[in-house]
């Protein structure tokens, strides 16, 4: 079981992963961050998250696994902007399409003792949201 959980977007593969998380008791804490308000308090109100952030920052700060659920082509700016507050020892992973680019952008912002590994779900549907 991991502490905490901080997942970076809450569309259908976030929001999903929370509620397999969440069922399988996976976490102490699921922490989510997503660019919509909206999604925030409806990831929230719905039990998918423990905490929200508007910061994916202040998301990941503290987090023994972090799940990036992001387009592919925003891999490179959410690294940028959470490398800062990962600790040691925490697993970075991502459910892109493609791996060498997500590598290739989030390898070399990751700070040492920051595990990454390349992760890719085969689910999805024309659907998007917490509610998906």
């Amino acid at each position: 079981m991991f502490d905490k959980i901080a997942l970076i977007g809450l569309g259908l593969i976030g929001s999903s992963l929370c509620h397999v998380i969440r069922r399988e008791g996976l976490a102490v804490k699921i922490a989510g961050h997503a660019r919509s308000a909206e999604t925030l308090a409806t990831a929230l109100k719905i039990g998918l998250v423990d905490d929200v952030y508007e910061d994916a920052a202040d998301a990941v700060d503290g987090a023994d696994l972090v799940i990036l659920c992001v387009p592919v082509g925003a891999i490179g700016t959410v690294a940028e902007a959470i490398s800062g507050k990962l600790k040691a020892g925490a697993i970075v992973t991502d459910v892109g399409s493609v791996k060498g680019q997500v590598i290739r952008d989030l390898a070399p912002l990751l700070p040492d003792g920051v595990i990454l590994v390349p992760g890719h779900p085969l689910a999805g549907t024309e659907h998007s949201g917490p509610e998906s």
